[in-house]
């Protein structure tokens, strides 16, 4: 497997994003972003190790008010979606690549839709993970979900990281895939490394929404989707409907996984971003 280059702080868009990036920049280029009050931790350095290794230039970061890059006060995000998307762009930018494989996951789901409408010369491709077009008479969330812990103290890291621990198990739907210690482990790692959790916990579901000119399907990139089929957030439709929506795009049912990426699915999920990102080099 591939290892990390290193994390580095860069300055885009006046402000400042942690970014790790694994693999040799001439190979295509991978973009991971994820969805809300997720670290770049939640991509696993192990996927990205062996997606590197599969001869591709693989790029996670923190989004703002996540890990080490630039947070606001609690409740008051001074940015909204597009400005996630340009975040994108600069990173792409510092790193002198042209284009990316631009990789969603959840939330992150709407910044690859204006990634892949506003910006479409630096997307060689898309992949959304565990999301939706959003449409009407789509099945709703699971009830299990109101189920979901009280919101911790902010000041108290024991009680974040339990919160998002049981938060997560909630999330992987019943999936027999998901592993309690290994989680607890990547949360305790990632609370301790937060400029400030309690930005994490509640900023992105409070900043702004701001649609681009267009749909999922006016997407031209060529795209995949990926969807748990345990998923209690958005169950399986959700993902056949991002599949009908984009025009060309494939569906990859991930069997077993929530709205997760469990390690027991990946080796379905890496050979299939490696043979849907083969086209053209960074």
């Amino acid at each position: 497997m591939t290892k990390s280059n290193g994390e580095k702080l860069v300055e885009i868009n006046e402000v400042e994003l942690c970014v790790e990036t694994f693999g040799s920049p001439p190979d295509p280029a991978i973009l991971f972003i994820d969805g809300a009050a997720a670290s770049m931790l939640w991509w696993e350095a192990e996927l990205c190790e062996r997606i590197a290794g599969g001869d591709r230039f693989v790029i996670r970061y923190d989004n703002r008010d996540t890990g080490r890059s630039t947070f606001y006060p609690p409740g008051k995000p001074d940015y909204a979606y597009s400005d996630l998307a340009r975040d994108a762009v600069g990173i792409l930018d510092a790193l002198n690549v042209e284009r990316a494989h631009v990789v969603c996951r959840s939330m992150a789901g709407g910044v690859g839709l204006i990634f892949g409408l506003e910006y479409p010369d630096r997307v060689a491709s898309l992949t959304f993970v565990s999301t939706s077009t959003g449409a009407d008479g789509l099945p709703p969330s699971s009830p299990e979900l109101a189920d979901a812990p009280a919101e911790p103290d902010p000041d108290d890291p024991a009680a974040v990281v339990d919160y998002v621990v049981a938060s997560a198990k909630l999330y992987s739907g019943g999936s027999p895939y998901f592993d309690e210690a290994a989680t607890r482990e990547l949360v305790e790692r990632d609370v301790a490394r937060a400029h400030s959790i309690a930005s994490t916990l509640v900023n992105h579901y409070a900043m702004t929404w701001d649609a681009p000119s267009g749909g999922f399907g006016d997407i031209k990139a060529p795209t995949l989707v990926a969807h748990g089929d345990h998923d209690p957030a958005l169950p399986l439709p959700h993902g056949e409907a991002m599949r009908d929506a984009i025009p060309g795009a494939e569906l990859l049912v991930l069997e077993g996984a929530g709205h997760d990426l469990p390690k027991p699915v990946w080796d379905v999920f890496v050979p299939a971003l490696i043979k849907h990102t083969g086209g053209g080099r960074s």
